[in-house]
């Protein structure tokens, strides 16, 4: 037997192999495998021919090692099991950065994340920045939380789930007392904005019917500081309210005020196997959300 002939043989022999010679079944190896019976008698017959030796007694119903085989198999154990300490050791450090702007959903995200990691053995890493869907498809992350619609015809976005909107003022604020307020009493007042990663703005209402007065700001800290001051009400999806965000606020209940979509983006890399697990689990902590 040369190179050439040993150079043909994959990884893919080599588990099929021990798959049949620790269960002595065919029918067994084949389904734990996930492939057909005739492709496994395939591929044993591929590495029996590649080593010019019979690995395998099918005289009888059940399938069993010859001495040649019972040799082999110790060696493919070995390299089976140290094939995957080096996986195992791979995935510990490998990681999926996952972006987002402010106030990460829950307990969506701490779902998503122990479920993906528990599954994977890839670490999340939690990357905060202002403008987190810019970040995607700059490469900065890998994902992105992202709430509001999302138009940009290269992220690809799967819609996740819908959160209520809160009104936001500071404690100061002749609203701060209010029970609740009206959708459409918004307007009345000054709005504070966060222009790059906000869910609410003029934008929300239709043209002319939004507020006339607006306070821009470029992220998070910007946008809860100004409120707390007093330059303004803000707009926020209820998460907020189960954070504690600011000791300089208060939350007013918002009746009518349409749901604001959250979504995670990402770049639609199909061979990134590791991107494809995570946003299952995303999806899956989602569902699992709205069924509870």
């Amino acid at each position: 037997m040369n190179a050439g002939e040993t150079g043909r043989i994959e990884l893919r022999h080599l588990r099929a192999f021990e798959a049949v010679a620790r269960l002595g079944s065919f029918t067994h190896a084949a389904a734990e495998l996930n492939i057909t019976q005739p492709a496994l008698t395939r591929t044993i017959q591929q590495l029996e021919d590649a080593l010019s030796v019979t690995l395998l007694d099918r005289s009888s119903r059940h399938v069993e090692t010859t001495p040649t085989g019972r040799t082999f198999v110790d060696y493919v154990e070995r390299v089976l099991a140290e094939l995957q300490r080096g996986f195992d050791a791979v995935r510990r450090q490998a990681s999926i950065r996952l972006g987002f702007s402010w106030l990460l959903p829950d307990p969506w995200a701490q779902h998503t994340v122990a479920r993906f990691e528990q599954a994977t053995g890839t670490r999340v890493t939690l990357v905060r920045t202002d403008d987190a869907l810019s970040d995607v498809q700059q490469g900065k992350v890998d994902a992105a939380v992202v709430r509001g619609h999302i138009t940009s015809a290269t992220v690809r976005a799967v819609h996740l789930f819908d959160e209520s909107r809160v009104a936001v003022c500071s404690v100061h604020s002749p609203l701060a007392d209010e029970a609740e307020l009206q959708w459409s009493e918004i307007p009345h007042w000054p709005l504070v904005v966060n222009v790059t990663s906000g869910t609410t703005g003029p934008w929300s209402w239709p043209a002319g019917a939004g507020p006339q007065t607006v306070v821009e700001t470029t992220n998070f800290d910007e946008w809860i500081e100004s409120v707390a001051a007093g330059r303004g009400l803000g707009v926020i999806p209820d998460v907020a309210v189960r954070r504690n965000i600011h000791p300089g606020v208060r939350f007013i209940p918002l009746r009518g005020a349409p749901k604001s979509p959250v979504v995670l983006a990402f770049m639609p890399r199909t061979r990134n196997a590791v991107l494809r697990r995570f946003v299952e689990a995303a999806v899956t902590s989602a569902q699992d959300s709205a069924d509870g």
